[in-house]
C-alpha cells in the first residue's frame, strides 16, 4: 500500500519538527513530504500535487479561508495543529475558519494519524464549488457567544449588541436565505429584494438585506444610506480571516427599523475581489445564525468562464452571486414584463439551473402592464413563460412608476411611503406566501429608521 504524504507548515514554536519525528518514526502509512517554511510554500507544494493532507497551526501567518478554499479545490486534507490541549482561542480561530479535523500538538500518534485519514477522506468527496470549505463544518458563532457579550465583548458592539442577543433567544435556530436574482438589463431586483427584506421584518420576522452585487450595487442608495460604510465587504475581511461572530456582524449591519438590518454592497465596482465566496460562504452561515430571513441582492452574470485563466487560486469576478444561489433555499427569478426581459428570462433560466439545480426559483414577472403585454397581461406573459420555458410565474408586480418613483426620492420602501400601491399590495402578498405568514398591513408607517 502507498504512502500517504503529509506536508507541514513551519512554526516557530518548534511543534512540526516533534510531529515531524512522531510521524517518520510511528508504524503507518502516513510519511512527510515536505516541511514547508510558511504559507506560501505549503500552497505551492500542495498544488504541484506533492501532499495529500497538510498540517497547520492556527497562528500561521496569512492563514485564511481563501488559502484553505484552495486546498479545499486541489483535495488536499487540513488538519489544524494545536500548541496544547487547553489552547481555546486558537481551537476557535481555527474552527471560523472552517478548518474540521483539529488535534493537540501532544496528541497520541494514533489520533493524529486518524485526524489525517478523515481530513483525506473529506478532502475527495469535497464539493468542486468554490467555497465549499465551510460546508458541514461546526458553526463557530454558537462557541462563547453569551460569554462574551456578558464578558464586555459587546461592548465593542454597541447597539449591535441587540442582533447577537435576538440570536441567543433564538436559540441558535437557522434562518433561511432568500437569493434575488435576475437576468441582464435592469428587470428591478433592488426593487424587489428592497421592499420583500422590508414586508418580511413587517410580519415579525428579524431580516438581515445584504448587496451582493459587484457590478452596480444600489441597496444603500435606494434607502437612502451613505454607502461609505464597510458592511459586507467589511464582514467578508473578518470571515476570511476567521473573526467574524455575531457581534461584529452586528457592528457592521446598519440598522432600519427593529426587525431589519442591513449589509450595503462595495462602493465601486472595482471592489469585486472583496467579495470572494470562501469568505461570503462563512458570512451566509452567520447571518443565517442571527436572522430568521436573509435576502441578497445579486448580480445578474453567472458565467464561469474566469476559470480559463489557468490560475485556479484566481478570484472570480462572480464568485459573489454563484456563492449566494448556490447557498440559498429558495431564489426569486425577476423578469421585466416586456418581450425584452421575457426574453432575457427564459434564457437565463437555463443558466441559472445549471448553478443551482436543486433550489426552488420563483419567477415573478416586474413592471406588468399592457401596453407592451397586450390586453390582460398576466395571462399573456403566462402562457408566453408556460410555452417557452415550461414555468408558472409565481407572482406578478405591476407597473406603478408614481409608487416606486416617490420611494426612490426619500428613500424608503413602498410599505413606507405608499402602502396601498398596487406594486407594494403585490409585493406583500408575494413575501406572505413566500414566508409562510400573513401579510403586513396595509397602513403607513412611522419612519423607523437610527
Amino acid at each position: 500500500m502507498s504512502q500517504l504524504q503529509v506536508l507541514v507548515a513551519a512554526s516557530g514554536t518548534g511543534w512540526d519538527a516533534q510531529l515531524v519525528q512522531r510521524l517518520e518514526t510511528a508504524p503507518s502509512r502516513i510519511a512527510v513530504a515536505r516541511r514547508c517554511v510558511d504559507l506560501a510554500d505549503l500552497l505551492a507544494a500542495a498544488g504541484a500535487g506533492l501532499g495529500q493532507a497538510v498540517l497547520v497551526p492556527a497562528d500561521l501567518r496569512r492563514l485564511d479561508r481563501e488559502a484553505l478554499a484552495v486546498l479545499q479545490r486541489g483535495r488536499v486534507g487540513v488538519v489544524g495543529v494545536l500548541p496544547g490541549a487547553e489552547a481555546a482561542a486558537d481551537r476557535l480561530r481555527l474552527t471560523q475558519l472552517g478548518v474540521r479535523h483539529v488535534v493537540s500538538v501532544d496528541a497520541a500518534t494514533d489520533t493524529l494519524t486518524a485526524a489525517i485519514l478523515a481530513a483525506v477522506a473529506d478532502a475527495e468527496v469535497a464539493e468542486k464549488s468554490p467555497g465549499s470549505t465551510t460546508r458541514g463544518a461546526t458553526d463557530p458563532a454558537t462557541t462563547g457567544i453569551e460569554d462574551a457579550i456578558r464578558a464586555g465583548g459587546g461592548s465593542r458592539a454597541g447597539d449591535a449588541d441587540a442582533s447577537a442577543i435576538d440570536f441567543i433567544e433564538r436559540g441558535g435556530e437557522r434562518g433561511r436565505l432568500i437569493a434575488v436574482w435576475g437576468p441582464c438589463g435592469a428587470p428591478g431586483r433592488t426593487t424587489l429584494a428592497v421592499n420583500i427584506a422590508m414586508e418580511s421584518a413587517l410580519i415579525g420576522q428579524s431580516t438581515m438585506l445584504i448587496d451582493a452585487d459587484t457590478y452596480g450595487a444600489s441597496v444603500a442608495q435606494a434607502l437612502g444610506l451613505l454607502d461609505e460604510a464597510p458592511g459586507l465587504a467589511g464582514a467578508a475581511r473578518l470571515a476570511n480571516s476567521g473573526q467574524l461572530d455575531v457581534i461584529s456582524l452586528a457592528r457592521y449591519a446598519r440598522r432600519i427599523t427593529p426587525q431589519l438590518h442591513v449589509l450595503t454592497g462595495i462602493v465601486r465596482p472595482s471592489r469585486w475581489t472583496e467579495l470572494r465566496a470562501s469568505a461570503l460562504d462563512a458570512v451566509w452561515e452567520q447571518t443565517r445564525l442571527v436572522s430568521a430571513v436573509t435576502v441578497v441582492d445579486c448580480g445578474f452574470c453567472l458565467e464561469e468562464d474566469e476559470s480559463i485563466s489557468f490560475d485556479s487560486a484566481a478570484p472570480r469576478r462572480n464568485a459573489a452571486t454563484l456563492s449566494t444561489l448556490r447557498a440559498a433555499d429558495a431564489i426569486v427569478v425577476v423578469a421585466a414584463g416586456d418581450p425584452i426581459g421575457l426574453g432575457r428570462l427564459v434564457r437565463g433560466l437555463d443558466e441559472l439551473a445549471e448553478v443551482a439545480p436543486d433550489t426552488a426559483a420563483h419567477v415573478v414577472v416586474n413592471r406588468v402592464r399592457s401596453s407592451v403585454a397586450g390586453a390582460d397581461a398576466e395571462q399573456q406573459i403566462a402562457a408566453a413563460l408556460n410555452r417557452y420555458a415550461g414555468r408558472t410565474p409565481y407572482g406578478f408586480v405591476p407597473y406603478d412608476p408614481q409608487a416606486l418613483d416617490a420611494a426612490l426620492l426619500s428613500g424608503l420602501t413602498l410599505a413606507e411611503t405608499t402602502p396601498r400601491s398596487p406594486a407594494r399590495q403585490a409585493i406583500r402578498e408575494l413575501a406572505g406566501r413566500m414566508l409562510g405568514a400573513a401579510a403586513a398591513p396595509s397602513r403607513r408607517l412611522a419612519r423607523l429608521r437610527r
